[in-house]
């Protein structure tokens, strides 16, 4: 198949978004989706969360392919800003919010289940953000119709102020009279203000006793999360870092398209059951920005020639934050301008992972984009799209990547 180069390795093709085709219907009736297949083990089922058959219901669908498209690339353009705010040391500035989205909320959810009694979540996966918050009753301004309720779990703890806990937390604070832990985020006119807490948090088959999570009691400006938040980063309060015995830092996907009805695509959690015949890259480290998986890019190809790229657009850079990363919330592969115009100028059309066809079949786009007009990124995005229908394994112990093919778009 065809690929890029990424170290010694090869990595699938990349590709990206010029030009949306002819409106269609794309949302799809209640009716027609299929039944939601059950988590197991250490897997959890995988969804888009902005596709035909939503978990988050019909209003978070598209009324048509090209409103789809559209929409994500609106989120991808602001998440990019918001990655390479990341990657950047004493970049100040962050995405502005868009719609109802939390614009760092990536498009991919799995089902959990919180407190005791467990109470039903959605949360969305997210290999760039170490944070975890749950949209909960009494939040202001958070746009959720089934928050966690703490005062119907007796398992639910806040985390008291002085804790070590409350130490790694962002913009940790005592409130006024409060004896618990709480935290801030800010984006630009979006802020969510939350409670530190800890409750048992059950994903498939297991259950991680005392997961530390924000509370999200309030949240202002134009949008704010309407599901929870599963932070796969490797910072303190990660979910991969608080389930570190259970899961020893490792965990893998497979991404359905876009289009796929349901819950078809897979988050598996710990060594057991990944694959064992996989192509591999090493993982590369940011010591400012030690979440996000960094991986060294060296070149890309088109069929089978080489696009002429210059080394600088392509290289790891600590100090600056440039490099590659990959990433589960962004949609279309994004590569800063020098790189994206020479993949522009060269490539081909092949189907899988590449191309966007228009509803009737006459237009196709390049589903990969240059950074947002007026931002100078440093950083190349591995996108989701380009990530579908393959396993994708990160192996932090061992400073690993790795790539399988795996089909699990469901019609």
């Amino acid at each position: 198949m065809r690929g890029c180069k990424m170290g010694m390795r090869m990595l699938p093709v990349l590709l990206l978004l010029l030009a949306a085709g002819a409106a269609a219907s794309h949302s799809s009736s209640s009716s027609s989706c299929p039944a939601t297949p059950p988590d197991s083990g250490a897997t959890l089922q995988v969804s888009h969360a902005f596709g035909p058959c939503s978990p988050l219901g019909p209003e978070a669908a598209s009324p048509s392919w090209a409103g789809f498209l559209a929409d994500q690339a609106a989120r991808d353009a602001s998440r990019l800003l918001y990655l390479d705010s990341l990657a950047v040391r004493g970049r100040a500035y962050a995405p502005i919010a868009s719609g109802r989205q939390l614009l760092q909320t990536p498009t991919y959810v799995v089902r959990a289940r919180l407190g005791t009694p467990a109470q039903q979540l959605l949360l969305a996966v997210d290999t760039s953000n170490d944070a975890a918050w749950i949209p909960c009753a009494g939040c202001a301004g958070c746009p959720t119709s089934t928050p966690f309720n703490p005062a119907a779990s007796t398992s639910y703890r806040p985390v008291p102020c002085g804790s070590p806990l409350c130490a790694q937390a962002p913009n940790a604070a005592c409130p006024l009279n409060s004896k618990a832990c709480g935290f801030s985020l800010t984006y630009a006119d979006s802020s969510l203000v939350a409670a530190l807490s800890q409750d048992s948090l059950a994903v498939a088959n297991d259950v991680v006793k005392a997961y530390t999570f924000g509370c999200l009691q309030r949240a202002t400006g134009t949008a704010a999360p309407p599901q929870g938040l599963l932070g796969l980063g490797r910072g303190p309060l990660s979910f991969l870092s608080q389930t570190k015995d259970m899961y020893e830092a490792t965990f893998s996907y497979c991404l359905p398209s876009f289009k796929s009805l349901n819950f078809s695509g897979t988050l598996r959690l710990g060594r057991k059951g990944q694959p064992q015949r996989i192509k591999t890259t090493p993982l590369l480290a940011n010591p400012h920005r030690s979440s996000l998986y960094y991986v060294n890019m060296t070149g890309i190809r088109v069929g089978r020639k080489v696009v002429p790229i210059p080394a600088a657009a392509l290289a790891f850079d600590p100090a600056t934050g440039a490099g590659t990363v990959l990433d589960s919330g962004t949609m279309f592969t994004r590569l800063v301008a020098p790189a994206y115009a020479a993949v522009r100028d060269e490539v081909t059309l092949p189907e899988e992972n590449v191309v966007i066809h228009s509803t009737y079949g006459t237009t196709s786009c390049l589903a990969m984009a240059a950074a947002p007009d007026g931002v100078n990124t440093v950083l190349n995005v591995i996108a989701s799209m380009q990530q579908q229908n393959h396993r994708v394994l990160f192996d932090v112990p061992n400073g690993r990547v790795g790539f399988a093919r795996e089909r699990c778009t469901a019609a």
